[in-house]
């Protein structure tokens, strides 16, 4: 989930984001359990101001005022949903005065729409006198908002169709304006296409064929079933509690429930290693990072539907790492404190269980991020335990990263840093609302009119159970993931320092299995697909059906599934993503078959007992069983 991104609150303009930030005082965690690591490595040193300045600066005199900027912003953004006035109003001035001076764009337009109008006239006339009307404007393959056959017929088709001609009217409207740069182009398309969602003739109860037909059927007792509905949400929502259905996924007893124990814990993670259920397994343990965003189990979810448990069947000795929900008090948590801490921490773990053999790292959306980041770093270093890194969804260069980009600028990053500095963390549903905001047609308003207008409820699942349980991300390391990657793009540009040194991730030489979904809205895959221009090794790429996580969670057995999958070594000429996609084949079935034959080609093909479950006499002592506690923390 992954990953990582800015965010937004559960209303439809709150916009919050999440990323890394500076080490903590004094967290316990190393290479073994009983060590204490030490404070993270002091930022890199800074020219010295002159000696009047540094006299002024030194003495904290003007933290006062830098607080008071803050805080306003902070109460600012109560009122604004998260957003910055100025980015937004930086946005649409830069879009209006472009507009208004180019009056050739400006007739052009009023051409398109007087030609649309007039079929939209000739579709009524045709409706009034029943004939045939003209061809229609087709909506999107995506948009289903109008796909039952009632919208068909008038005067609800005249409806929709002038709701699509308005949408393509906006749509010309907010793009190819000359002079407009295309981040403030984006942000005003975008914006303008959530309050043409919210007005569609589809949210409309009394324009809306199939919510009149339900109310005509029942009696208007969807009316009454849809306002308990809203209730009890507003009721939940108040209250802190998870939404109607997660009751049957509880954690532990219906998912996450792959057997394994604890063992091993610090400040910043719990590392469970998993129990075998085969007599021999491949010599080469797995290490899981998952995204830090949300809890670990959406590799683990129900029976069916494990990656991890599948895994585990097969074979395998799994460990995944399990992230510790951060509160106030890690406002300090800096990115490199998730690297020692989380991935190294957990590699050492691993390294010492199963001892003299290599490891194949796996890390899905900002895990993957992070977990390259690792590699490259102790690839620079001469650490050669990693047999294998597997990238699932995750992204290297952040140059395009698709819509979650639209409100990451220097403005919106200042409010979002204010908003975090405030409380010491990005809270829970300001995320959530982020991703609401990416698909508001697919999660807001078509929930408002199967739920709240006719009256039904949508079915819970395990991963959307999942979804709702989502974690906090500390100050320190939220802003310091989105400045140094989203903004200024370090780890593509090779500027990404790790320990006083780059992490390249030239520098790796492991093989890479990296996996991208055809509908990710949170890693497009022609983001992901960017590995290739980043890494000087063999990178296997797989692109699934699917999106950001039901692409990543496609279990064997599920039908319709597809993926594409193709080989670049190192002395290979890199392409396009376009021209990948058309020289390379579909394949039906599920990628995780794929990957299961990949990781046996980087493995020694050696079957051997399997390792005990952690390692006490080194230190590394069963704790408790999966999956943990640091799951359980709200």
């Amino acid at each position: 989930m992954s990953q990582t991104s800015i965010q937004a609150s559960t209303q439809p303009s709150q916009i919050v984001a999440f990323g890394p930030a500076a080490s903590p005082a004094a967290v316990s965690a190393s290479a073994t359990p009983a060590a204490t690591v030490p404070a993270a490595e002091a930022a890199p040193a800074r020219r010295p101001p002159p000696p009047a300045a540094a006299a002024i600066d030194d003495d904290g005199s003007f933290e006062a005022f830098r607080a008071l900027d803050r805080t306003r912003l902070a109460l600012m953004a109560q009122a604004t949903g998260g957003m910055s006035p100025a980015a937004m109003a930086l946005a649409f001035l830069d879009w209006g005065m472009h507009l208004a001076a180019s009056p050739g764009r400006i007739m052009e337009l009023a051409w398109t729409a007087s030609r649309r109008a007039a079929r939209w006239s000739a579709q009524s006339a045709a409706a009034a006198i029943g004939r045939d009307p003209p061809p229609r404007i087709a909506a999107p393959a995506d948009d289903t908002r109008f796909a039952s056959e009632a919208w068909a017929e008038a005067p609800f088709s005249l409806y929709a169709q002038w709701f699509l001609m308005q949408q393509q009217l906006w749509h010309d409207l907010t793009h190819k304006v000359p002079g407009v740069a295309p981040h403030h182009q984006d942000v005003v398309a975008f914006t303008v296409r959530q309050w043409l969602d919210m007005m569609s003739p589809a949210n409309i109860p009394f324009l809306n064929p199939d919510v009149i037909e339900k109310t005509r059927a029942s009696s208007g007792t969807n009316l009454i079933h849809g306002f308990q509905n809203w209730a009890e949400d507003a009721s939940r929502a108040v209250t802190g509690r998870p939404p109607v259905g997660t009751e049957a996924f509880v954690v532990g007893r219906d998912v996450a429930v792959t057997p394994g124990q604890v063992v091993f814990r610090n400040a910043l993670i719990e590392l469970i290693q998993y129990a075998p259920t085969t007599e021999t397994v491949a010599a080469e343990p797995i290490l899981i990072v998952p995204a830090w965003i949300m809890k670990y189990y959406i590799l683990d979810l129900s029976p069916r539907n494990s990656l991890i448990r599948w895994l585990v069947e097969r074979g395998h000795t799994v460990f995944c790492i399990s992230w510790r929900n951060p509160g106030a008090e890690d406002r300090d948590l800096a990115f490199d404190d998730y690297r020692r801490l989380g991935v190294m921490a957990a590699l050492d773990a691993v390294a010492t269980i199963v001892p003299n053999r290599t490891i194949h790292a796996a890390g899905y959306c900002l895990g993957g991020t992070l977990a390259a980041i690792a590699a490259a770093a102790m690839a620079r270093a001469g650490d050669a335990r990693l047999a294998s890194l597997t990238l699932l969804a995750a992204q290297m260069d952040f140059s395009e990263p698709g819509e979650l980009a639209l409100f990451i600028d220097h403005s919106q990053l200042n409010v979002l840093e204010s908003m975090m500095w405030n409380r010491g963390y990005l809270s829970a549903d300001q995320m959530a609302g982020a991703f609401q905001m990416l698909r508001t047609n697919d999660l807001v308003w078509s929930r408002l009119v199967h739920d709240y207008l006719m009256g039904e409820r949508s079915r819970m699942n395990d991963l959307m159970a999942w979804n709702a349980d989502s974690t906090r991300m500390p100050y320190r390391m939220h802003a310091e993931y989105l400045k140094r990657l989203y903004l200024d793009n370090e780890l593509a540009a090779g500027r990404f320092m790790v320990e006083g040194h780059p992490a390249a991730i030239q520098n790796i030489r492991a093989p890479i299995f990296a996996v991208a979904t055809e509908r990710d809205h949170v890693a497009p895959w022609h983001s992901v697909y960017k590995i290739h221009y980043l890494s000087d090794t063999d990178v296997t790429f797989v692109l699934t059906s699917g999106g950001h996580n039901a692409g990543i969670v496609a279990e064997p057995d599920r039908p319709h599934r597809r993926y594409r999958l193709a080989l670049k070594r190192a002395a290979d000429c890199c392409i396009s993503p376009d021209e990948w996609m058309a020289a390379t084949a579909t394949r039906s079935g599920s990628w995780w078959l794929a990957w299961a034959n990949w990781l046996a080609a980087q493995s020694s093909g050696e079957r051997v007992q399997p390792p005990a479950m952690g390692a006490p006499a080194k230190g590394y002592v069963p704790l408790v069983e999966a999956p943990g506690t640091y799951v359980h923390q709200r």
